[in-house]
């Protein structure tokens, strides 16, 4: 995983939880058939857990790490470069 889709999920959950606290907090409206209180309350604690785990996953994507080891070797007709790349670190 990169590091934007942690980001990404990260922001997704935080305006889930901001448009669940205005629908839980600000707004005055009763309604017969569909609660608009308890749609935000809803919205605020998935928000909140897409937060969590965008931030995980955030965190997760720092700690991997790439390496890179170059070797030039002569020959007759030049030089031959050698790029070797490994990865190492949590992938799902």
């Amino acid at each position: 995983m990169n590091r934007s889709t942690g980001s990404g999920l990260l922001v997704f959950g935080i305006v889930l939880g901001v448009v669940g606290a205005i629908m839980r907090f600000a707004l005055k409206v009763h309604t017969s058939g569909f609660n608009f209180h308890t749609a935000g309350i809803i919205l605020l604690i998935v928000g909140v857990g897409c937060a969590v785990v965008g931030l995980v996953l955030l965190l997760m994507a720092g700690r991997s790490r790439s390496v890179t080891q170059e070797s030039i070797q002569a020959t007759p007709a030049g030089q031959v470069r050698t790029e070797e790349r490994s990865d190492s670190g949590f992938s799902l």
